[in-house]
């Protein structure tokens, strides 16, 4: 599959390819499959380039997923990268809003800023455990400053006061 490869903690865990059967408004899909009973990691299906054009621009991933039988999740995700190796400077994964079991055809979305420094952009599906998904209509696109960022780093959700001190729930 042109400009698309495998990665992740278990790649080999999952498989890959073009579902020609398995459509979105008549538009190709490609899908990440667990080939394994129990897989021990996650897997991506992504792509990775060069941040030149994209500089001091928000820039939005966008794709519709359909998943089936997805036992932990899925997301789709976008990394932008610094000089500094193994430092990135924006990253969504979506683990914070998580596709699960089987869900029909569904738009995503995760929106980074690419800063002055960057280097690299990368973005794509994971799966992380047993489970397929679907991914089509895929759209990398530049979006104004009213198009919030899904940045999932640091951002937390946490409740307002501690709860169930007494463990009775």
């Amino acid at each position: 599959m042109k400009s698309w490869f495998m990665a992740g903690s278990h790649p080999k865990d999952y498989e890959q390819g073009i579902d020609t059967n398995t459509s979105y408004n008549g538009k190709n899909s490609a899908y990440m499959a667990s080939k394994v009973a129990e897989p021990s990691g996650f897997g991506t299906l992504m792509q990775m380039f060069q941040a030149d054009n994209y500089r001091n621009k928000r820039m939005r991933f966008s794709a519709a997923v359909k998943s089936e039988e997805d036992e932990d999740w899925a997301g789709l995700w976008m990394r932008v990268d610094g000089p500094e190796q193994g430092k990135s400077l924006g990253f969504d994964n979506m683990q914070n809003r998580p596709i699960k079991g089987t869900t029909d055809w569904q738009e995503y979305a995760v929106v980074l800023d690419v800063p002055q420094e960057s280097v690299y952009v990368a973005f794509g599906i994971l799966i992380d455990g047993k489970g397929k998904v679907w991914l089509s209509n895929v759209q990398f696109e530049e979006v104004g400053a009213d198009v919030p960022v899904t940045s999932s780093e640091g951002q937390r959700e946490y409740p307002d006061s501690p709860g169930n001190l007494d463990f009775s729930e």
